[in-house]
């Protein structure tokens, strides 16, 4: 009888959870129903005005952003081709809207990752030649999300400044390169620059920090090497 009479009680606690459980979504859809009566028209707005941001996005990026893309590697693989052919004056281009070369490709298409590539490689063309004014202002116009391009940029431009005998300068990117890089060997390489440039320009402090940091960061890399410049920052 005892258990009878638990399994009731039971059954009239579950019954009332149950009509509790309803009484409480009638009054939530009831706020619902009051909140979307109040604000049909500004929520209606809002996701209007998101609707259309979204649609205007890939409409932008299909129609305006895509083609130029698509324009742009049309500029470049054609400067590319012609430098693989040693024709270093028709890939720098500018002249030309027919050859634009790479110079004439960031021109018109600037705001495009290929037209910055652009930019780039008329920047390694002009130092090339010993331009290196011309270089560091085309190098300077590039910009990349990968790391590695980055710090390969200011590497570049730091060699720009060295050919302006602008060495504190150069220092200065060489750091910006080594800082930038997430790429052991890249890191590596430009530290050891550094300490080369630095060991150059008498400031044996700076070139014992660079040639330090080898020796407990790249030894996979620098195969004792640094050791060897430590040991010549003290007598040079």
């Amino acid at each position: 009888m005892a258990k009878h009479t638990t399994k009731k009680s039971q059954h009239e606690l579950e019954g009332k959870e149950t009509v509790e459980f309803f009484q409480d979504l009638d009054r939530e859809a009831l706020q619902t129903e009051k909140f979307l009566e109040k604000y049909a028209k500004p929520v209606g707005g809002i996701f209007a005005l998101l609707v259309a941001g979204v649609l205007g996005y890939f409409a932008y990026q299909q129609y305006i952003v895509q083609p130029k893309n698509d324009e742009a590697i049309k500029g470049f693989m054609m400067a590319q081709k012609q430098l693989s052919e040693g024709k270093e004056d028709e890939a720098l281009g500018g002249k030309s809207k027919a050859k634009p070369g790479f110079i004439g490709t960031y021109d018109a298409y600037s705001d495009t990752t290929v037209g910055k590539l652009s930019a780039y490689n008329a920047g390694l063309i002009e130092f090339k030649k010993g331009n290196f004014q011309k270089a560091y202002d085309l190098l300077d116009k590039f910009s990349s999300d990968n790391k590695t391009f980055e710090a390969l940029k200011y590497g570049a431009m730091a060699d720009c400044q060295s050919g302006l005998n602008k060495n504190t300068e150069a220092l200065s990117l060489l750091d910006k390169a080594i800082g930038t890089s997430n790429d052991p060997y890249t890191s590596y390489f430009f530290t050891k620059k550094a300490g080369i440039l630095a060991l150059g320009m008498n400031k044996k402090a700076e070139a014992k920090k660079y040639f330090s940091t080898i020796d407990e960061k790249f030894k996979d890399q620098d195969n004792g090497m640094s050791d060897a410049y430590i040991e010549m920052v003290k007598y040079f």
